[in-house]
């Protein structure tokens, strides 16, 4: 004999089934709509606490371009550089830089370290600060200090603005060595010609408003310069402190997150003393790791903000995640 009990949840399945059926064979479908494509997007500035400082770091753009050889690892053989590109999960025939601009305030002031590519090299990919400024919550007006680490175009290139300073209250902080070394008339033809040109017309007329600084100097209380050199002769990096909390700003001691960290020997076409600059990475990333500290730099993946930890002869550049938040 047939069971005919049947689970009250079995018909209702039933029941919908069978009115989902009837509805699909007696009713026409209506298409979906496609939807639109919005585009790639990524943030454009990040903000955190450093004990009583604030910092945030401003995308001022990225560009991509083939690499990572010979830009970087320009003494090694290409497949070399390629093989460590590939076991980090990049390609190894192009890669992409990013300008990172940092912004320090410390509550009583305002410091902007470099000001990004600027109308001169201004393109969809690049010379954006004043439109992160902007979406930071913050105007040129209220710039205080403007700290330059070094007068290569990427970090120099945002000082004026048609024509005038681009930060009108601002004063300015600047290594000696930097400053003489690229205001000097010989450096106005052959290789340093468009760095010393732009120096003249960027930074030479804020001259009267500039601070020269030496390492073991400070910018104000808690912002300390150290010495950065190799990548140009008076590259300079910056401990940043407050309330037992650290940070180094290192702009362009490491210019790409996995070559030059993982291999900071290797030598990279941007750096001018290039055996100082390897050291200058060993120095600087050696003390980051030792002291387990973070750390921004100028050309890491934006936010830009992270630590290093040895791996050989080298260091591991490892993201910020939450650490800053807490």
């Amino acid at each position: 004999m047939t069971d005919l009990r049947v689970s009250r949840r079995g018909a209702l399945l039933g029941l919908a089934g069978a009115a989902g059926a009837s509805a699909f064979a007696g009713a026409p479908i209506a298409a979906r709509a496609e939807a639109p494509l919005a585009g790639v997007s990524r943030p454009t500035f990040y903000r955190f606490k450093l004990g009583g400082f604030e910092v945030t770091t401003l995308l001022d753009g990225a560009v991509q371009l083939p690499g990572p050889h010979p830009i970087f690892g320009q003494d090694q053989d290409a497949g070399a550089v390629a093989d460590l590109a590939e076991a980090n999960f990049l390609p190894a025939d192009q890669m992409e830089i990013g300008f990172t601009v940092t912004i320090v305030n410390t509550g009583n002031e305002v410091i902007l370290f470099d000001t990004g590519n600027g109308p001169g090299d201004r393109r969809p990919a690049a010379g954006q600060l004043y439109a992160r400024l902007a979406d930071a919550g913050l105007s040129p007006e209220q710039i205080d200090v403007v700290v330059l680490t070094h007068f290569h175009p990427d970090h120099i290139g945002g000082l004026m603005e048609d024509g005038a300073p681009a930060f009108p209250n601002a004063r300015y902080v600047t290594n000696a060595v930097e400053y003489d070394f690229w205001s000097a008339e010989d450096k106005l033809s052959g290789g340093t010609e468009r760095v010393a040109r732009l120096t003249q017309s960027n930074v030479a007329p804020l001259a009267e408003k500039m601070s020269f600084i030496k390492p073991g100097e400070d910018v104000v209380s808690g912002v300390t310069a150290v010495d950065g050199s190799g990548h140009t002769p008076g590259h300079t990096v910056y401990n940043v402190e407050s309330e037992g909390r650290r940070l180094m700003v290192t702009a362009d001691v490491a210019n790409h997150y996995v070559v030059s960290l993982q291999k900071p020997e290797w030598h990279v076409r941007f750096d001018m003393d290039k055996e100082a600059a390897g050291q200058a990475r060993k120095q600087v990333f050696g003390m980051i790791a030792a002291d387990r500290i973070p750390f921004v730099g100028y050309h890491m993946p934006f936010p830009a903000v992270g630590y290093v930890e040895p791996l050989g002869d080298g260091f591991r550049f490892v993201p910020a995640s939450y650490q800053l938040n807490l």
